[in-house]
């Protein structure tokens, strides 16, 4: 094939370098030279022919062979592309199936510690509420208990006062000046009784007063704590420290 390209370039040179006859386009080319370069081509057309076309043939075949090597790879990467695809669908399912019986559980679990944190928190409210009742029955029992001891002590104190105020009156009736210093002394003793069982009043008032307002704030300290423990039960912040708060 080399030598049909080497003739044709040769025979390219002659026509181009060839003498041209005026007017015309034709030129005067050496007949010899001309002919032996179309033999050279003839005799190399044949068996360059040949060569091409076992190239040709030859190129068929690696097509043909690299067509069917293309269409058994795609299919073969078919194949393993679905399974690997149907594999990891099947793990996705799995992982996924995996991961919902784990939030379920975590639920279920979550769900029963609050349940159980609220049920504590009840319970703990009810036990401070019935204890605060309690004190609360049992200080408002002592203070009225010792209100009434102390309004009876003042009555009897007022009552012998007044007894004494009149015995001493009748014994001094028949002086004048005794009998109007038992008078003034009987009305000072009356209005020291009075006094006294005011003051008495006062004194139990005052440690009702005190004894129910400690009792107040005992009750708003655990409403507040309570409070606290049903936010941080709603928000997720843990179970409250009640203890912590009592300790106070």
């Amino acid at each position: 094939m080399y030598r049909v390209f080497e003739a044709l370039d040769e025979l390219v040179a002659i026509v181009e370098e060839a003498r041209g006859i005026p007017p015309t386009r034709s030129c005067i080319v050496p007949r010899g030279d001309v002919l032996e370069l179309l033999d050279d081509v003839r005799d190399a057309l044949p068996g360059e022919l040949d060569d091409a076309q076992d190239v040709l043939d030859h190129r068929d075949k690696i097509v043909s062979d690299a067509r069917s090597a293309a269409e058994t790879t795609v299919t073969s990467a078919n194949e393993q592309a679905e399974q690997t695809i149907g594999s990891a669908r099947e793990e996705a399912d799995r992982i996924l199936a995996d991961a919902k019986a784990h939030a379920d559980r975590m639920v279920a679990e979550a769900s029963a510690h609050a349940d159980h944190l609220v049920a504590t928190a009840q319970e703990e409210a009810d036990r401070v509420v019935a204890d605060g009742n309690a004190e609360f029955e049992a200080v408002t029992g002592r203070a009225r208990a010792e209100s009434e001891r102390m309004i009876e002590a003042g009555k009897a104190s007022y009552e012998r006062s007044v007894a004494e105020g009149r015995a001493e009156q009748e014994r001094l009736v028949t002086q004048t000046e005794v009998v109007r210093a038992a008078h003034a002394e009987s009305a000072r003793i009356i209005d020291a009784a009075h006094a006294a069982a005011d003051r008495m009043r006062d004194e139990c008032d005052h440690y009702v007063d005190s004894t129910l307002a400690q009792f107040e704030e005992t009750l708003n300290s655990t409403l507040r704590t309570v409070g606290r423990g049903r936010h941080q039960l709603r928000s997720g912040a843990g179970a409250p420290d009640y203890a912590a708060e009592f300790r106070r």
